[in-house]
């Protein structure tokens, strides 16, 4: 084989590789990107690709809480251990793999991008915080799901939700549609304001933490969890080559990093700001469903014989504190059998040295 065609052949193949890593990487450019963070939760810049449902796991670790499997993942550093952020903002936006944020603290590949909730960090801030009453705001518009916990209830009461609220929002005064540059966008199509519904619902987010201004000024961290799939719908109406999309998408960008910044300046710089991109979820292998009806399980399913799990996550603390105990008690025994052992009654015992002076007296 000539010179020449050896060249030849050495560019197909780079070619050829070039593609089919923009191939991947196109169907995997999902990611997850953090707005704002404090200096003493360290997010490390790289490629660590992180999996869906992970997502729960790393808010509770940025809330400085422990879960029951450890994070093998890089890019979240261990910080401080008395000091935690006094809120974590996680917004997940559908239909879109990433946006122009150029203003981020770091980005990461979302692999294996599951539906995930943020439930078992609401109950932990709840069962840790209940006395103190912290804020826990879940809301996803297009679905209509709401839930709010504590102090949210007080402060988010006026917080249009459904559809129907959030659509007669537009047309009051303070609406977002005065001060955003719409474009192509129409006041009019059911997918754009979908779109601007869910702007809106950022906009009046930080409005009502800017006049409870104390919420910020608590001890209990609070829990803010959006999801918005306004996007995913003009992408399925229009398209995503159409102008609206496009447009909305630098909309979108430009609300969530003020957003962020908005909400990081609230809580005095200590407030941890996420948002998760996705393109579609992917509906996860295996569903497991519980009914009230429901016939009881064994503990141990992986056991025939009904028995329970040899250990928890607590197990190490109650076996710490039941072995010391026992050692402790059980020197306790022995210093105490000694020294009766080697007891003088005639010297170390009160009765018996006033009863022997009484018998010299007399």
């Amino acid at each position: 084989m000539s010179l020449t065609n050896c060249r030849r052949m050495e560019a197909v193949l780079s070619v050829a590789f070039a593609l089919c890593f923009f191939i991947t990487s196109g169907v995997h450019a999902d990611s997850l990107t953090v707005l704002q963070s404090p200096d003493f939760v360290s997010f490390q810049k790289g490629d660590w690709p992180i999996s869906g449902e992970k997502i729960p796991d790393l808010v509770a670790l940025t809330m400085g809480f422990s879960v029951q499997e450890d994070l093998s993942w890089p890019g979240l550093k261990a910080g401080p251990l008395f000091q935690r952020p006094r809120a974590n903002v996680l917004v997940v936006v559908r239909g879109v793999d990433s946006l122009d944020m150029p203003n981020s603290v770091a980005s990461y590949p979302l692999e294996n991008p599951v539906p995930f909730t943020l439930d078992s960090v609401a109950e932990t801030v709840h069962s840790l915080f209940a006395e103190d009453t912290p804020v826990v705001l879940q809301l996803a518009p297009s679905e209509e799901r709401l839930y709010m916990l504590g102090k949210a209830n007080a402060v988010f009461e006026d917080l249009p939700v459904t559809l129907q609220q959030i659509r007669a929002r537009l047309s009051q005064d303070g609406s977002v549609l005065a001060s955003l540059p719409l474009n192509s966008l129409s006041r009019n199509a059911e997918a754009d304001l979908l779109f601007l519904s869910e702007v809106q619902v950022l906009h009046d987010i930080t409005a009502l933490l800017q006049r409870h201004k104390h919420l910020a000024k608590d001890h209990s961290p609070d829990l803010y969890s959006l999801e918005l799939s306004g996007l995913e719908e003009l992408s399925r109406v229009y398209g995503q080559d159409s102008p609206q999309y496009r447009d909305a998408t630098a909309i979108l960008a430009t609300v969530l990093q003020k957003f962020g910044e908005d909400v990081y300046g609230l809580y005095g710089n200590s407030t941890v700001v996420e948002v998760v991109t996705v393109k579609t979820f992917q509906a996860p292998l295996t569903r497991k469903s519980r009914s009230i009806l429901e016939s009881k399980q064994i503990s141990n399913p992986g056991s025939p014989y009904n028995l329970a799990y040899k250990y928890n996550f607590q197990y190490a603390v109650i076996f710490n504190i039941v072995l010391w105990l026992m050692i402790a008690l059980a020197l306790a025994v022995i210093v105490t059998s000694y020294n009766l052992w080697n007891m003088d009654p005639g010297y170390d015992s009160i009765i018996y040295r006033m009863t022997n002076q009484k018998i010299r007296m007399d």
